[in-house]
Formats: C-alpha cells, sequence, structure tokens
C-alpha cells in the first residue's frame, strides 16, 4: 500500500489516481467546498471524516460528475479532467462510488446482483439472459468470498441483513471493476461485528484498489488504520494518522464546537 513520502508532501499531479485542486462549489450563496486540494495515491486508503456540512458529500458528488464545480482542478489517473466529463463516463473510466443507503435488486438473489452489475448498462430483463463466460464466474465466485456472501449465493438480496445488503452494493461495485471506490459510511446501521467485519473486508478491497471512506464511526476509521483528511467548512482542516489529528487542536475545537 502506498503512502505519501512524507505526511505533508504535495506530490505531482501526475503521480495521482485523484488530484483536486482549488475546488470550490456554491449553492445558492453557500460555500459547500472552499478551495479544497486533496491528493489520493494509486493503492493507497483514505479515510474522510468531519462534521455534518463539512463538504464530504459534495467532494464525492463533484469526483463522481454529479456536481460541477466552480473553480478548481479535478483530474484522475494524473491527465483526465473529470469537469468535463458526465455522470455515465466517469463510472466507465473507473471510479466506483457506494451511498450511505444500499440499493440492491431486493426480488433477485444475491447471484442475480453480481450479474446483473456485471452486465452493466443493459436492463433487467435482458440481463438476466446474460450469458457468463468463464473468468466471469471466476468473478463473481472470487467477490462473492471477498464480501463474505459465498453461502448466500441463491438467498433473495431482500432477505439479507443491512450490513450484507451493504457488502452486496460493494460487491456490485467490484463487478465492474474500479481503479478508485467511493465508499460512503458503510458502518452506518451496522451491527459491531459486521462493523468489524467491513473494515477487514475494506482492507482486502484496498489490495487491488484505491479507497476513499467517509465515515463518523471513529472506531471504525481506527480500525482501517488509513491516512486520515478532516474537512471543514469545505476545506481541509488537517491531515495524518487518526491519532495525530485527532490530538490536533484546530480538529478539537470543530469537533467539540467551542
Amino acid at each position: 500500500m502506498n503512502e505519501y513520502p512524507h505526511p505533508h508532501a504535495r506530490p505531482e499531479r501526475r503521480d495521482t489516481i485523484l488530484y483536486l485542486d482549488g475546488v470550490t462549489v456554491s449553492f445558492d450563496g453557500f460555500r459547500a467546498l472552499n478551495s479544497l486540494s486533496l491528493y489520493l495515491i494509486a493503492g493507497e486508503l483514505r479515510s474522510i471524516i468531519g462534521p455534518n456540512g463539512a463538504g464530504k458529500t459534495t467532494m464525492m458528488d463533484v469526483i463522481t460528475g454529479k456536481t460541477k464545480p466552480d473553480a478548481g482542478q479535478v483530474v484522475f489517473n494524473g491527465n483526465i479532467d473529470l469537469t468535463r466529463l458526465d455522470e455515465a463516463r466517469i463510472a466507465n473510466l473507473g471510479i466506483g462510488r457506494k451511498f450511505q443507503k444500499p440499493t440492491v435488486f431486493e426480488h433477485h438473489t444475491v447471484g442475480d446482483n453480481l450479474e446483473l452489475a456485471l452486465a452493466g448498462q443493459r436492463s433487467v430483463p435482458s440481463s438476466l439472459f446474460f450469458r457468463l463466460r468463464g473468468p466471469q464466474r471466476d468473478r463473481i465466485d472470487e467477490v462473492l468470498q471477498i464480501i463474505r456472501l459465498t453461502e448466500h449465493r441463491r438467498r433473495l438480496a431482500g432477505a439479507l441483513s443491512h450490513g450484507q445488503k451493504q457488502w452486496l452494493e460493494i460487491g456490485m461495485l467490484l463487478m465492474q471493476d474500479p481503479q478508485v471506490l467511493l465508499i460512503d459510511e458503510p458502518a452506518a446501521g451496522m451491527t459491531d461485528a459486521e462493523t468489524e467485519e467491513t473494515a477487514i473486508l475494506i482492507k482486502e478491497i484496498n489490495k487491488t484498489q484505491s479507497v476513499i471512506v467517509v465515515e463518523h464511526d471513529m472506531t471504525f476509521v481506527r480500525s482501517l488504520e488509513a491516512h486520515v483528511t478532516v474537512l471543514h467548512e469545505g476545506s481541509m482542516l488537517a491531515e495524518g494518522s487518526l491519532s495525530s489529528v485527532q490530538n490536533n487542536q484546530k480538529v478539537i475545537e470543530v469537533y467539540l464546537g467551542r
């Protein structure tokens, strides 16, 4: 897993998989992002934390093309300007986003959900007649193992627990083989056991993919053992290990509301 050579070193754009520089987004005069700069190295796992309204969701909206910034650069793989592309094109380039609320096909089995994700843009009926080739079947088996659902392959997705639905949706994204995964509050609503398992699962995914996790649960963030970025009022407030940012005076003031 790659780390920055120094905690505060700013990498060259060509050495990053995601590069946000001076990104500003305003809604009706409110600055949701205020000259935000953030860099992700290929192979990195990053946790993004911050109080409500800090700009975490808007940051993900900008990366995935849902929201266009008023100013700043958003670059993928060193040279692809994401501000010029729509959501579908960005997803096809290899940026996958997992929203907080899982959206799975509840009346289809776990296995069918992964097949539908693999089939991509086809309609659901035609996707069900989509013929799997050998390597695709192998990939489904592999993803089922990663997301801890091998034994639930033939179960209806609607019968899964909340945590298992979150895992299935992560699995559906993995079927698209993204280079970068953006995961929004995966631990929300999970049992303690599911939360622990989710941290292990994300670290496993990080062996082959770059991952950004937006999260409120500090126990979960600690178990990810990732580089942490703290957002506040649309800007980066602090960055480093979780213990270093938790001991940062500015972060303490923001979180304690002083």
